[in-house]
C-alpha cells in the first residue's frame, strides 16, 4: 500500500465512520491475501472507497476516463490503484488490465450492475466480472452495501449523513466444472452471464443485522431485478 492510498484510505475510513456512523458486518470473512474479486452492489460513488475500506490491503478500483478531466481528482486517481475505463463501459483493455492484476495477487473491486442503481434495489448485473472470474478462477468476495444510496443517490448533488453498512459474504470459489463454457454448449458470452448472475444471488443473499438503520424498508430482501 503506497503513502497516498495509505493516507486516502485513512482518510475515507475517518470520514466514513464519523459522517455515516460506518461500519462492516463479518469482516472476518475478507481474503486478505491472493488473488481476489470484491463484487458488490453499486448504489452511489461512494462505493467504491466504501467497499475498499472494508479490507486492510491496497484494492484496485474501475473508474471513467472522464473523471482525468477533473482537476485534483485526474491527478489522484492513478495514485490510488484505480484503472481507467472508457464510458461505454466496454474497455477490454481496462479489462484484461483486471485480469492480469488479479492473476498478479491483488484484489480488484468489480461493481456487476456495471452502473449504479437508480433506486437502490439490485439490478442484473453483466457478463463482464463473469470473464474475468472464468479467465482468472479467482475467488469471489461478495458484498452488499446498505445506505449508500439514501446518503448519495444517482442523479442527486445532496449528500445526507445516514448510517451506511457494509455486509460481506463468504468467499464464492468456482470449480473448474463450473468455470467451463462447456456448461452451456461452449456459448461463452451466457456462461460468462450464467457466472454473474450466480454471484449477484450471493449478493441478494447479504442481509444488515436486524434492526440496522442503514437498511431501508423492503430493500434488506431484494433480489436482483431481471431482464423482462
Amino acid at each position: 500500500m503506497s503513502f497516498t492510498y495509505y493516507f486516502w484510505y485513512t482518510l475515507s475510513k475517518i470520514t466514513a465512520r464519523l459522517f455515516f456512523s460506518f461500519r462492516v458486518v463479518h469482516p472476518e470473512r475478507m481474503i486478505e491475501e491472493g488473488p481476489l474479486i470484491l463484487a458488490s452492489n453499486h448504489q452511489s460513488y461512494f462505493d467504491p472507497p466504501l467497499v475498499g475500506i472494508c479490507s486492510r490491503r491496497g484494492i484496485y478500483y474501475l473508474a471513467r476516463k472522464t473523471l482525468l478531466q477533473i482537476p485534483l481528482l485526474g491527478k489522484l486517481l492513478p495514485h490510488i490503484n484505480v484503472i481507467m475505463v472508457d464510458r461505454d463501459g466496454n474497455d477490454m483493455s481496462a479489462l484484461k488490465t483486471v485480469i492480469r492484476l488479479v492473476k498478479s495477487g491483488n484484489g480488484v473491486v468489480l461493481f456487476p450492475e456495471g452502473t449504479r442503481s437508480p433506486d437502490g434495489t439490485l439490478q442484473r448485473g453483466k457478463a463482464g466480472i463473469g470473464l474475468v472470474i472464468a479467465k482468472t478462477g479467482a475467488p469471489v468476495q461478495p458484498v452488499r452495501i446498505f445506505g449508500s444510496h439514501e446518503a448519495f443517490p444517482k442523479g442527486s448533488a445532496k449528500i445526507t449523513a445516514c448510517p451506511i453498512t457494509v455486509v460481506v459474504g463468504e468467499a464464492i470459489r468456482f470449480t473448474r466444472e463450473e468455470l467451463d463454457p462447456k456448461a452451456h454448449g461452449g456459448d461463452e458470452r451466457e456462461h460468462y452471464q450464467h457466472l454473474s448472475d450466480l454471484v449477484m444471488e450471493a449478493i441478494a443473499r447479504l442481509e444488515p443485522p436486524e434492526g440496522d438503520a442503514s437498511s431501508p424498508p423492503g430493500l434488506a430482501n431484494g433480489g436482483p431485478r431481471g431482464e423482462s
